[in-house]
């Protein structure tokens, strides 16, 4: 009865507008001391307990780093010279603007780890563009929203940094490997429907009549930012840091980009720079700290290992059980941020991937697929509010472009599911 209260006053309060972070601390708090009637105050000790269990793990201060590094390079300028060089290359004609901006947003991936940041990084330049060259703004927004969520799949990735926290057996390192190859698919699978769709509705028709950067110009001053994810990625791989302090080097490479090279960052500037990604990063880590709490609860009233055991016996078989919790995640990812699901429901799925003895680098990268689709889909899609934001649009105004993205973006997590080499492959070649 206890187990079924945690679930329902987790609902009642995030039905009545409550934070999630404190909807999952004060249902898990509440449970606790319900479990310990006949000594709460002793029983409410785990409560601080497991708040701060919640925080102390090295690998979550990767997080405000690459918060900061994205906030960093959003002000810097450098998503516009990315943008320049990536149309010097393409060129210009109807559907080769959305090309860039998911191209331009996969290579940011490289960067940043939250696609909030990334959509608003690229949508600052891009939707502006897309819309001086014809595009429908709830287009650009589909198109930005969709192309952001690559983010958390394209190494660094925050969502990763946190499942790594949950599961033991998946390194943080293996984990950034394993999503490069589906996180380059995503953005490719992307790019096929944007383009499509510019061309058969006519898209974008003043594109060709803008005029088409210069080669050479453009590609020196994207070099600063194209060496970015060289230097973050490839010093990781080669002993020299670790995914932490790799974001710590991601940050003063940014601000020595923005302060000296660029000379977009002022010494005021960065205030509200580090305001900004201390409020994100705050958010974030609150959410993983009351999440300590509720995890805790799910374990001592014993929820997991009944509700595990009950889906592997419901006789729908290995693949089967797939599919449900397919159907499940991305259902609440509608609703759900992304971390927010993974601290809630990897606690309950672990057990079920251990008796399936499924990889978990392997089952992270899928999971983290499942999130990546929730992330641009309405009603509740982080990166399409980001986007729509900027476009001055109403989200349900996407919905009819954003479609063809979700079933690309579909087909992909399908494809890593049918060969899970394809998640594997880079991780073992890199010895992880």
């Amino acid at each position: 009865m206890i187990a079924t209260l945690l679930f329902v006053a987790f609902v009642l309060l995030m039905s009545a507008g409550v934070p999630i972070g404190a909807a999952l601390g004060l249902a898990g708090a509440a449970c606790i001391a319900l479990a310990n009637a006949d000594a709460q105050w002793f029983g409410l000790l785990a409560v601080p307990q497991n708040f701060y269990a919640g925080l102390g793990k090295y690998p979550l201060l990767a997080i405000p780093m690459f918060v900061l590094v994205g906030a960093i390079f959003d002000r810097s300028g450098v998503a516009l010279r990315l943008v320049n060089f990536a149309i010097a290359i393409v060129g210009r004609g109807p559907g080769m603007l959305p090309l860039v901006a998911i191209a331009v947003a996969m290579f940011l991936g490289g960067i940043s780890g939250s696609g909030p940041a990334n959509a608003a990084a690229v949508g600052g330049v891009m939707i502006a563009a897309m819309s001086r060259a014809g595009y429908p703004g709830s287009f650009s927004a589909s198109v930005v929203g969709a192309a952001a969520a690559t983010d958390i799949l394209i190494p660094p990735s925050v969502a990763f940094i946190i499942y790594s926290v949950l599961v033991p057996g998946a390194s943080v390192p293996a984990l950034f490997a394993a999503g490069m190859i589906p996180g380059v698919l995503a953005g490719i699978a992307l790019i096929v429907p944007a383009v499509w769709l510019s061309r058969r509705h006519k898209m974008g028709a003043l594109e060709a009549t803008l005029p088409r950067p210069p080669f050479w110009k453009s590609l020196r001053e994207a070099a600063w930012g194209l060496a970015a994810p060289v230097l973050i990625l490839g010093g990781m791989r080669a002993g020299w840091f670790t995914p932490t302090e790799a974001a710590v080097v991601a940050v003063f490479y940014g601000l020595f980009v923005g302060m000296v090279v660029h000379r977009t960052i002022s010494v005021r500037d960065l205030f509200p720079i580090l305001r900004e990604a201390g409020e994100l990063s705050a958010v974030i880590l609150l959410v993983v700290s009351l999440a300590g709490i509720f995890a805790f609860s799910l374990s001592t009233l014993g929820v997991i290992d009944p509700v595990a055991n009950a889906i592997v016996n419901s006789g729908l078989g290995e693949y089967g059980v797939l599919a449900l919790l397919i159907l499940l995640l991305i259902t609440v990812g509608m609703f759900l941020d992304g971390i927010s699901v993974f601290l809630i429901f990897v606690p309950l799925l672990l057990p079920i991937m251990q008796h399936y003895q499924w990889d978990p680098v392997w089952f992270g990268v899928i999971l983290t697929l499942k999130v990546a689709l929730g992330q641009f889909t309405p009603p509740l899609a982080v990166n399409l509010m980001v986007s729509c934001r900027i476009a001055g649009v109403r989200m349900e105004s996407t919905v009819r472009w954003v479609g063809p993205m979700l079933l690309a973006m579909f087909a992909v997590m399908l494809l890593v599911i049918a060969f899970p080499q394809l998640a594997l492959w880079l991780p073992h070649r890199l010895g992880y």
